[in-house]
């Protein structure tokens, strides 16, 4: 279980470190009007909008703080934390790629579950955001009824390799429409952990993959940046 999910692991942040996330990141500060600086995303805001708005903000950020442009991983989980997870419903995301075990667990262990998953996305991507380069993005236009509360917002990273396609999963909530799924060059982040997490809950039941992801969030909070 360990070695499968540091193999997703390690193949998503080389995607990320060569035609990621973070470059889509910077790149919408150029695609993005400069009427969105002085936003901030509410429970109207259509979600193709509140993409580009988030990620405005974001890089405003990092733009202005040399501790994040140097790899602080401190300083950019405390980034992530504030400006990004208020806009994904991290429960959502738990859930489905707990798939049926997660009626099983108890509301103390999905509470565990949440938690220790958010910080284990947050710190496994969160590198990114340090290694910046000039790219562009194309906002596909939006494909969705008005009345759809289960929407895909698609992307196109360009940059000096091939286009990579960018894709983020929202649904409609009382607050507003939360991110809750990626999908990165074809692969969706939930499915990439939804088999692993079964078979670490075959293997070592429910507070087996909440010790798991405990002791990986221990090794990512200890690590260097990669620079």
């Amino acid at each position: 279980m360990s070695s499968q999910i540091l193999k997703i692991t390690k193949r998503t942040l080389k995607i990320m470190k060569f035609k990621n996330i973070a470059k889509y990141l910077l790149a919408t500060v150029f695609v993005a009007s400069g009427s969105l600086f002085a936003q901030t995303p509410d429970q109207s805001t259509p979600p193709d909008a509140l993409i580009k708005m988030v990620v405005t903000e974001v890089m405003a950020s990092v733009k202005a703080d040399p501790e994040i442009q140097k790899g602080s991983i401190p300083k950019i989980v405390e980034l992530v934390d504030k400006k990004i997870v208020p806009y994904t419903d991290m429960r959502r995301t738990t859930e489905m790629a707990m798939g049926p075990n997660w009626k099983k667990a108890t509301p103390e262990q999905q509470a565990q579950l949440t938690s220790e998953f958010k910080s284990l996305l947050i710190r496994t991507y969160s590198g990114a955001l340090s290694q910046l380069r000039d790219q562009t993005v194309q906002f596909k236009a939006l494909r969705a009824a008005p009345d759809d509360k289960d929407v895909v917002v698609k992307t196109v990273v360009l940059g000096r390799g091939d286009p990579v396609p960018l894709d983020y999963r929202l649904v409609k909530t009382d607050n507003g429409w939360k991110v809750y799924d990626m999908n990165i060059m074809g692969v969706w982040l939930i499915e990439a952990y939804r088999n692993q997490f079964a078979n670490q809950i075959s293997q070592n039941g429910i507070e087996g993959l909440v010790k798991f992801l405990q002791d990986r969030n221990k090794q990512l909070a200890t690590a260097k940046p990669a620079n």
